[in-house]
């Protein structure tokens, strides 16, 4: 019984660490963006964590990680559409949304690596 409570104890620490390291601000950005993500109808193609018609968005996060400009090229690709960088699916261009919508998606999708 003992043990079971360091065990709880310990993984609340952890689980309290974890949380803390983030900021309200950084828990602010990622609901606005899913937000954004679903009110803008991202999520009827992408899913978060898995394949769907497109690529699942923290895929998209860590094949753009390394690259200085990320969210400025999937702002441009958001915007103007693409085709077969992920497959033979095209993304269609997202005419309705503002580039600081298109930016507020990208810089989102960039938090999921």
């Amino acid at each position: 019984m003992k043990s079971m409570s360091y065990a709880a104890l310990a993984a609340a620490a952890v689980l309290s660490a974890t949380l803390s390291v983030s900021s309200p601000a950084a828990h602010a950005e990622a609901s606005v963006g899913l937000a954004l993500a679903q009110q803008q109808n991202c999520m009827s193609c992408h899913s978060v964590t898995r394949p769907f018609m497109g690529p699942a968005l923290h895929d998209v996060a860590e094949k753009y990680a390394g690259h200085e400009d990320a969210i400025t090229y999937l702002k441009r690709k958001i915007l103007d559409g693409s085709t077969g960088v992920w497959g033979t699916v095209p993304m269609p261009a997202n005419t309705q949304l503002t580039p600081d919508q298109a930016a507020t998606l990208a810089s989102w999708v960039m938090t999921l690596k």
